[in-house]
């Protein structure tokens, strides 16, 4: 396990502040998010206690202590995806937990997890960065290219990525992800933000040759090896990102940066994701999509690049935070 919880929040979370212009406000009167609360919510354990889950919110912006809910209210659920399926109800009673200041617990006793664990789905969305089209001189899609991640591929932000010896081309792609807070079916697009419970930050790690060379040249096996897809650090909700659709993208391998982007480049936004996808399957809470990645992935450099033992790769977008995760 590579310990970096202790050196995040004073590392990373204090540079993650909207460098950008937010774009306009659609036209479209939507409601953002399920309680109309900003918050930043977390999956723990505390240390020693590593069949426990536990929810929390975050204090401030990520470098203070969590409020454990079940703590402040031995009635609330103990994992993200219950919380999610109480609404709104749920929602509040997280934001009574944070205002109280009660039931604190300090970072050096928990670690963190994946903010959402065995989701129903994990979706995923190829080519949906126009400047990642023009990278490999692809032409920009006309609709959603959606395939998935089985959900045990999910990792924690600071768990290791672990390179399986089936695969020498593992890559790396820093993704805007979000999660959906209510089932809904058919949804539209002026609707879709009310389904969406918050943003965090993904890493689409992938087995080039596997997705591109081998079995039918289709994605599903060289996207879902266990660990390939580290997730986190935290569910920043609805209400508390000003706008998910401008906001700095970035991946370090070893320190330097390999990705430098904007989700101002995303072809399809949020929305339409949500909208699209539901029109084939029933979207619920604690499903995870995965937005598409920006250029600099390994495999397009002269010559390519892919990860190996001893790397660290991290992967920031501003207002959200970052993952960080050993490549072992």
């Amino acid at each position: 396990m590579f310990e970096l919880q202790m050196r995040l929040p004073l590392r990373s979370f204090s540079i993650f502040r909207s460098l950008f212009s937010h774009r306009k406000q659609t036209s479209h009167p939507q409601r953002r998010g399920l309680s109309g609360v900003g918050m930043r919510l977390v999956q723990f354990h505390r240390h020693g206690e590593e069949g426990s889950i536990r929810v929390g919110v975050e204090q401030g912006d990520g470098g203070l202590g969590v409020v454990d809910l079940k703590a402040f209210d031995p009635s609330m659920p103990s994992t993200m995806r219950e919380l999610l399926e109480l609404g709104d109800e749920g929602l509040q009673c997280a934001q009574r937990a944070l205002s109280s200041g009660q039931c604190v617990l300090q970072r050096s006793d928990i670690r963190l997890l994946s903010p959402v664990l065995a989701p129903e789905k994990v979706v995923c969305v190829g080519m949906n960065y126009r400047d990642h089209c023009l990278e490999q001189d692809a032409p920009i899609p006309k609709e959603p290219i959606i395939f998935s991640k089985f959900p045990s591929a999910i990792t924690g932000p600071y768990d290791d990525i672990i390179l399986p010896p089936e695969s020498q081309e593992v890559d790396w792609e820093v993704e805007l992800a979000f999660v959906i807070g209510r089932r809904g079916k058919h949804i539209k697009e002026e609707d879709a933000l009310s389904y969406v419970a918050g943003f965090t930050v993904a890493n689409d790690v992938s087995a080039r040759d596997w997705q591109m060379k081998r079995n039918g040249k289709q994605w599903l096996l060289g996207k879902t090896f266990d660990s390939f897809c580290p997730l986190g650090p935290a569910l920043v909700t609805t209400d508390a990102v000003k706008d998910p659709h401008s906001l700095g993208v970035r991946c370090l391998v070893n320190g330097e940066t390999v990705q430098s982007s904007n989700t101002d480049q995303m072809i399809f936004r949020t929305e339409a994701l949500v909208a699209w996808v539901s029109k084939f399957v029933t979207l619920t809470p604690g499903d995870v999509f995965l937005t598409g990645t920006p250029p600099g992935v390994g495999v397009f450099r002269k010559p390519p690049i892919f990860l190996k033992k001893g790397d660290v790769v991290e992967c920031q977008i501003d207002q959200l935070g970052s993952v960080i995760n050993k490549v072992v």
